[in-house]
């Protein structure tokens, strides 16, 4: 079977590069595409996975993220329009997802921010299977027409944390991270980015590197990373882990550093999942983060039995292919 995988930002290259190496074990071709993003081309070098470049991050206003979506939509269907491929496999992209359904290319779609209406709106009513968390309840799904949901028991940076290969590096203590909101996410229009002043405030208490998502610019008291850090390490290595949408925090929670998301998008429920299974990852109130991280800063949670006993999301992949197959 040929598969292809088209991976929108780092998490999905991260995602992406799993199920490749997966599949391929079992004698299936993988063609892995992605677009220039920030995070995208740096992290697929950095991981030593050759993705195909189509198309870029055009986040500026409606018109070019509309834009840049078509352009990529077009693009696939040139790639992919004579032989297309058997099975098309992403973490929600809409242009992966709406070619696939026009060219009638099966697809398995992963998901774990109900919050993402807009993205979800354009893509889940066109997948096939989509395979999500059981801690997200069904109904979060299915209000948006999805044909077959497959869930499993725990969360998706399980597919890369679990069995990382981590590479110890030394970091003056105690290490404070701290990642920027996307603010440029259709999801993130009119709220309040409030990352750089909790890094700012922070900075009295540790060492703290703030990872923006843009703006490379040198920041007075805050480290500021200038080319990719492998987040998986970084987040092993630190004292301290805060973001407000998860991704790092979750990598973070998973290898028992202690880590808190600002609550700004509502509930997550892979969030709050973890937590209940006792993972160091709390929810707080932007008033109350310095607070919160004083209390949990220099601690550390051993979290290896509670990781090995959450399912790995490619596991479900790998059969849900093979069903197709």
């Amino acid at each position: 079977m040929k598969a292809w995988y088209d991976a929108c930002t780092g998490k999905h290259v991260r995602y992406a590069i799993a199920v490749a190496r997966r599949l391929r074990t079992l004698g299936h071709e993988v063609i892995l595409t992605t677009r220039q993003h920030p995070d995208t081309l740096a992290l697929a070098e950095l991981l030593e996975e050759d993705f195909l470049i189509v198309g870029r991050y055009s986040p500026d206003s409606a018109l070019s993220r509309l834009k840049g979506s078509l352009e990529r939509q077009l693009a696939f269907c040139e790639r992919f329009g004579d032989k297309p491929p058997h099975l098309a496999i992403s973490h929600g992209s809409v242009d992966l997802i709406r070619v696939a359904f026009g060219l009638r290319i099966p697809s398995i779609s992963t998901a774990d921010a109900p919050h993402a209406i807009a993205a979800n709106r354009l893509g889940l009513p066109l997948v096939d299977i989509l395979l999500a968390s059981k801690a997200i309840p069904l109904e979060e799904y299915e209000r948006f027409g999805v044909k077959r949901i497959e869930r499993f028991a725990g969360v998706d940076e399980v597919a890369w944390v679990k069995n990382y290969p981590l590479k110890p590096k030394n970091y003056k203590r105690p290490l404070i991270v701290v990642r920027q909101m996307e603010t440029k996410a259709s999801y993130a229009e009119k709220k309040q980015d409030i990352t750089e002043r909790i890094a700012m405030k922070l900075s009295n208490h540790g060492n703290v590197m703030f990872i923006p998502r843009y703006d490379k610019r040198p920041r007075k008291k805050l480290i500021i990373p200038h080319k990719l850090i492998d987040s998986v390490n970084l987040s092993a290595a630190a004292d301290l882990v805060i973001s407000v949408g998860g991704t790092i925090s979750r990598e973070a929670a998973l290898q028992g550093t202690p880590s808190i998301v600002v609550q700004t998008f509502g509930q997550s429920y892979v969030n709050d999942y973890l937590s209940k299974l006792g993972f160091p990852l709390f929810t707080v109130q932007p008033s109350q983060i310095i607070k919160r991280a004083k209390q949990y800063l220099g601690q550390k949670w051993d979290t290896k039995k509670q990781l090995k006993q959450l399912e790995n999301p490619v596991d479900y992949v790998e059969k849900l292919t093979q069903e197709i197959f």
